[in-house]
């Protein structure tokens, strides 16, 4: 194995920009869990089962329970049972008076279109999916035990998900997981590691195809003490049976300072590049010629994502405006910023629709828009998402027109893109942490060629699979 290593090397650009603090919590009123007609008195709560006040005392008060946070904590693990329980059920409506034989009988009866009703059809669909836990075959199960999923990521043909996994030790491991067996009745899938550790912190992670589609994958680490971040593009060969037949490939490693994103092009004037969201710049690098273009902005960027059609890559910044930079202009020139539009807080996820007219990007305000990048009008909002200062991705779906996003309350949402209808809400199977929340991919193909559509959702130790019905 080849290991070539780059370093870049930038000025910080002082203070960063004002934006919510990881450290914010979720505010809560003392009388949250009362009536709406008990009047509310400062520094206390009111029980609507006890009919009565209590006093409320700050949260790192280890005597008493009885403070904001164990109070929203209890009415939020409340609600998650209940939607729990509504799961078991296995009539479900996504939109009322559309069930199956509603549907059926209206595209007899000519009511609806082809189009309207295959639509109609999936949502419904989404609608019954089941969960089920998914059995990890593995080299090392004791590790599965102790050790937690932080992220999955599929790559193209959705036959294999990278995952980033948090080990008890402080540090984070690698794996790929093959999803050819993901098929009921079993449901099974065979987990591949490296011996590759690192006890840097993963801030974004993408697929890279530079020898062939999805031969590495491009992971972004923060900088440790006074040892500055780096990009590192890992063969996806470093894992058994990733890729059967293949040499081993080469491990590169990009000195820079701590990314807060990248992506890998996929657009011919711009091939083997990748792009890192750093403070207040964006760093583009080809990987075979080292050369590298500094594309200097006015806040952090925190999301990324290439056009295929055209040499441009799309950003989403801390200060909540959303620009694309034009790649084939001079970044010292004028000319490279393409298109501005703004949210009212940090983005932290950008999706480009495949005719790239449109792009959705989502926020720390938990706002969802749905943008047309020609007039920068907004279209569409998605209602529903909870999000105050977490990096939490979309998914975006047109095969089965929808979109799926993880919520800081961690609860998976389904919309539909047509109207931007919320469709579904999946409760997480463990009880809300800011430390749990589930990773998702979907996919109308789960398992490459041969798989159906479904969604994997993995929390903590385990993984679970919700297949169409």
């Amino acid at each position: 194995m080849t290991v070539c290593v780059h370093s870049h090397n930038t000025t910080s650009q002082g203070q960063q920009d004002a934006g919510p603090s990881n450290d914010e919590a979720p505010s809560t009123s003392s009388g949250t869990a009362g009536s709406s007609s008990v009047p509310e008195l400062p520094g206390y709560y009111f029980d609507p089962e006890k009919k009565r006040y209590f006093r409320l005392l700050p949260g790192n008060n280890n005597c008493n329970p009885l403070t904001k946070e164990s109070i929203q904590q209890k009415e939020m693990e409340k609600k998650r049972l209940q939607l729990v329980e509504e799961e078991l059920q296995t009539k479900k409506l996504t939109r009322m008076g559309f069930d199956a034989a509603s549907l059926l009988r209206k595209r007899q009866l000519g009511m609806l279109t082809t189009n309207k009703y295959s639509r109609l059809a999936n949502e419904l669909r989404t609608s019954c999916m089941q969960r089920n836990k998914v059995r990890i075959e593995s080299s090392d199960p004791s590790a599965l035990a102790s050790d937690q999923f932080n992220l999955i990521l599929a790559n193209t043909h959705k036959s294999q998900v990278f995952t980033v996994i948090d080990v008890k030790v402080s540090g984070s491991k690698y794996s790929i997981i093959n999803l050819n067996r993901l098929q009921n009745p079993n449901f099974i899938v065979k987990m591949s590691e490296s011996l590759y550790f690192t006890n840097r912190k993963v801030n974004s992670v993408c697929w890279a195809s530079l020898n062939h589609l999805d031969s590495h994958i491009l992971l972004c680490s923060m900088g440790v003490a006074k040892t500055p971040g780096c990009a590192t593009l890992l063969p996806a060969s470093l894992f058994a049976h990733s890729h059967p037949g293949d040499q081993p490939g080469m491990l590169c490693i990009f000195r820079i300072p701590s990314a807060w994103s990248c992506a890998w092009s996929q657009n011919l004037q711009t091939s083997n590049c990748f792009s890192t969201g750093l403070s207040r710049q964006v760093l583009l690098t080809n990987v075979v010629t080292g050369h590298q273009q500094l594309f200097r902005t006015g806040s952090d960027v925190l999301a990324q994502q290439f056009a295929v059609a055209t040499p441009l890559l799309f950003n989403g910044c801390r200060s909540g405006e959303v620009f694309g930079i034009d790649l084939r202009a001079q970044p010292r020139g004028k000319g490279w910023k393409t298109m501005r539009l703004f949210h009212d807080s940090a983005v932290t996820s950008v999706r480009i629709l495949r005719e790239e007219q449109c792009l959705v990007a989502s926020d720390m305000a938990g706002k969802i828009k749905l943008w047309d990048m020609r007039t920068t009008k907004c279209l569409m909002d998605f209602e529903g998402h909870v999000n105050e200062h977490t990096y939490l991705p979309l998914h975006v779906h047109e095969e089965e027109g929808i979109l799926i996003a993880v919520g800081q309350d961690c609860y998976t949402r389904i919309w539909s893109l047509h109207d931007a209808h919320l469709l579904r809400t999946i409760p997480s199977p463990y009880p809300a942490c800011k430390e749990d929340i589930p990773s998702v991919v979907f996919s109308s193909r789960l398992g490459g060629l041969k798989g159906g559509p479904g969604l994997l959702m993995a929390v903590r130790q385990d993984l679970y699979y919700f297949p169409y019905n």
